[in-house]
């Protein structure tokens, strides 16, 4: 099998093969970032997630918003109809916490800039 690596801007092609669930035989990888991304990427994939809120009374309309750990990928739609659906009121700071727990990953959506 075959995947690109996102750790970092090379963007190393790594080809593995999977045997019981685990990445084995990795190639490609330039560091061994690309070693360990590969791992999870077979085992339990993950993404950052960012994105932005409707706030009312700030600056802007919008607040940038990021997950403070990464989710699994197939909990991204789920999280994105949440943020969707939810707005805020100014003022919010750098790193509170817009969404508590979402779509029960333990992970918190958190503001991404303050906005007075």
């Amino acid at each position: 099998m075959e995947l690109t690596c996102i750790v970092c801007p090379r963007g190393c092609t790594i080809t593995y093969d999977v045997v019981d669930g685990e990445a084995v035989n990795i190639q490609g990888n330039t560091c061994p970032r690309g070693k360990t991304y590969t791992e999870t990427e077979v085992k339990a994939p993950t993404r950052m997630v960012t994105s932005t809120i409707p706030i009312e009374g700030g600056v802007y309309h919008q607040i940038p918003v990021i997950t403070s750990a990464p989710i699994p990928k197939g909990a991204i739609f789920e999280v994105m109809d949440i943020i969707h659906n939810t707005s805020v009121k100014a003022p919010i700071n750098v790193g509170d916490v817009i969404i508590e727990n979402v779509a029960n990953t333990g992970i918190d959506i958190l503001a991404a800039r303050t906005m007075k």
